[in-house]
């Protein structure tokens, strides 16, 4: 899965979700002033900024495959080493980071414990390499639920996430052991987004943005008029929250 969108339409569509996360994931992590921390599958730089805002950019580095994120992120941190690379082959020396973070990206790597063993290989030993990823399992309570709940009601044999590497309880633990990382530890956050009316819960998943994008990307008016419907009978009444939860895992190098 690729994100060659712009760093708005990405914005538009998971930001409101990822960058409430990128806080409380940071905090997870234990990221303090004073260390070094690289930021794995950046994006536009969600999680980018509260790195930069607590180590400074100098302290920070930044990789993401989609070259349109990585001029993003490089037009808004200007002090930040952002490359174009991906998480199984990180263009840095052994013992570089302090920290290595990957938000919201374990499910879209294509070996996903080559890149944990990577994170890990660039950090000192003893620092910390942590992951997170949206609960997409079955039941999950990940944001994008009530959109594949509503797609496989109408197209039950249509893959959604919840097979994606990471999405479920246990994922991330056991991928961070088979990437020989340490003192593996899981658990889950949750953040809160409010939405004003359905339309403005709805246009964001148009933008073409990630494996939900592309779905409705590919449907005929008629079948997208159809989903934006059943997802409108499966939500409350506007306004509304909707909780998003990430399954999060914290370990050592």
């Amino acid at each position: 899965m690729t994100f060659e969108v712009s760093a708005d339409a990405y914005a538009r569509f998971m930001g409101q979700y990822s960058e409430p996360l990128a806080v409380r994931f940071m905090e997870l992590a234990g990221v303090r002033p004073g260390q070094r921390a690289l930021d794995v599958g950046c994006g536009p730089g969600v999680l980018t900024a509260p790195l930069v805002e607590r180590l400074g950019e100098d302290a920070v580095s930044a990789i993401d495959p989609s070259e349109s994120f990585v001029a993003a992120a490089r037009s808004r941190f200007p002090g930040v080493d952002v490359r174009s690379g991906v998480a199984e082959h990180l263009p840095y020396s052994h013992d570089t980071f302090d920290a290595s973070l990957a938000q919201l990206v374990v499910q879209f790597m294509d070996d996903p414990v080559a890149g944990l063993s990577e994170m890990g290989r660039v950090t000192r030993t003893g620092g910390v390499v942590a992951a997170s990823v949206w609960d997409h399992g079955p039941d999950g309570g990940g944001p994008l639920a009530t959109f594949w709940r509503a797609v496989h009601e109408m197209e039950p044999d249509t893959p959604g996430e919840s097979e994606l590497p990471g999405t479920r309880e246990g994922d991330l633990s056991r991928l961070c052991e088979a990437a020989s990382l340490q003192d593996v530890e899981e658990t889950s956050l949750t953040v809160t987004v409010a939405f004003a009316t359905f339309d403005q819960w709805w246009e964001p998943y148009t933008l073409g943005v990630g494996p939900a994008g592309a779905h409705v990307a590919k449907l005929d008016r008629g079948k997208r008029d159809a989903l934006r419907a059943q997802c409108a009978r499966l939500l409350p009444p506007a306004p509304f929250e909707v909780a998003a939860s990430a399954w999060c895992v914290r370990a050592h190098a």
